[in-house]
């Protein structure tokens, strides 16, 4: 294709003469008798360089080609001011306005040859690096986004073994693995809910799954007694929240650093009843806090085999009786502002039967702490 010349100019014999001086060269050249037909040639035709005659009635040669510098889409254009003034205040304006070149008249017909043989090459090259920076954007934009589905999938699998393991470590406990599936999404709406950062809501998603890992550690006559744990038992049992702690210490992941914050601190409550250190307000991070309302809300309405499922009216009603001294009354009421997502939440994870192993042997209650 060959290289698209404007030219505009107010005068046709101007015009016809840079048309004859261009063509044989072997240029297309477009012409345009003023700056309103420039704007309308230019976008529909973009051309090569543009031949800009500076003194035209209506808009001067200046205005137009200040206000395609200006546009993102032909700003890269090259223009050659063409004009008779010679003075230095005529080019200084020129150039302001964002000309590449002149051209004085008359037109030498070498010197224009030359100037647009230049700015056509100039044109090229910039054309192709526009065109090598968007296969870049693109590139990078796609690279990006195969990185991000990566991580995503990274994310959903390392969230899937978070579970698992966790579930494992309380499999001798809990019905189902559903527990920690409600628990750590429950406490990831009550954390979006009080305006954390999508990063720390989605760390306590994370990481409140290992809130009962230190479960593991705990003797199976205790854990798994059907009866009320006596005062000694109760004591050994208390414990799991420091072996949880102590299991999850010394990680450099930042979601293992909260889930052992969590596991150490879920069980205190906020009258400094709780345990294991007895933490009263604001000393209990607000993580523990968090998880403790999710944790409590779960077992409160799961069936176990020592009590039934109670209903959700008494389940709220027991959640409300505990903000001030079970519960940071912050946090009971962002629970109560998501209460629509919480019973959603409920639902999509259904209990599922029990296994084989726990029908038979039983479980030991959450709701003692």
């Amino acid at each position: 294709m060959n290289p698209k010349i404007l030219v505009v100019d107010d005068e046709e014999r101007n015009r016809r003469l840079m048309e004859a001086l261009l063509v044989p060269l072997g240029y297309d050249v477009v012409l345009a008798i003023n700056g309103e037909e420039a704007f309308r040639k230019v976008h529909e035709t973009p051309p090569d360089v543009i031949l800009l005659d500076v003194m035209m009635p209506g808009i001067s040669g200046f205005d137009v080609a200040r206000k395609l510098k200006e546009n993102e889409g032909t700003r890269i254009i090259p223009i050659v001011m063409v004009t008779a003034l010679q003075d230095v205040e005529t080019r200084i304006r020129a150039l302001e306005a964002g000309a590449d070149d002149f051209l004085s008249k008359p037109v030498d017909k070498t010197e224009l040859q030359a100037r647009v043989h230049s700015l056509v090459q100039v044109k090229a090259y910039n054309d192709h690096m526009q065109d090598y920076q968007k296969e870049l954007e693109a590139e990078v934009a796609k690279r990006t986004e195969e990185l991000r589905q990566a991580f995503e999938t990274i994310k959903i699998a390392s969230l899937d073994t978070i579970y698992r393991l966790s579930r494992a470590s309380e499999y001798k406990d809990e019905d189902t693995g559903a527990h920690i599936k409600r628990m750590s999404n429950y406490s990831a709406a009550v954390s979006r809910q009080m305006g954390l950062s999508k990063d720390t809501v989605e760390r306590i998603l994370y990481a409140s799954p290992m809130h009962d890992v230190g479960k593991i550690g705990i003797p199976d006559k205790i854990l798994l007694k059907p009866g009320k744990l006596d005062p000694d038992e109760w004591e050994i049992m208390k414990q799991h929240a420091v072996i949880g702690g102590k299991i999850l210490s010394g990680s450099d992941s930042g979601f293992i650093k909260l889930a052992e914050v969590i596991a150490l601190t879920h069980h205190e409550k906020w009258d400094g009843s709780g345990y294991p250190n007895g933490l009263r307000g604001t000393a209990i991070p607000l993580a523990g806090r968090i998880a403790a309302i999710a944790d409590v809300f779960d077992a409160l309405t799961s069936k176990r085999p020592y009590k039934e499922a109670f209903s959700l009216d008494k389940s709220f009603a027991i959640i409300r009786e505990g903000r001030g001294n079970h519960f940071d009354p912050e946090v009971v009421e962002a629970f109560f502002a998501v209460e629509k997502e919480i019973l959603s939440i409920r639902e999509t994870f259904k209990d599922q039967e029990p296994s084989l192993f726990v029908q038979m042997r039983g479980l030991q209650p959450d709701l003692q702490g």
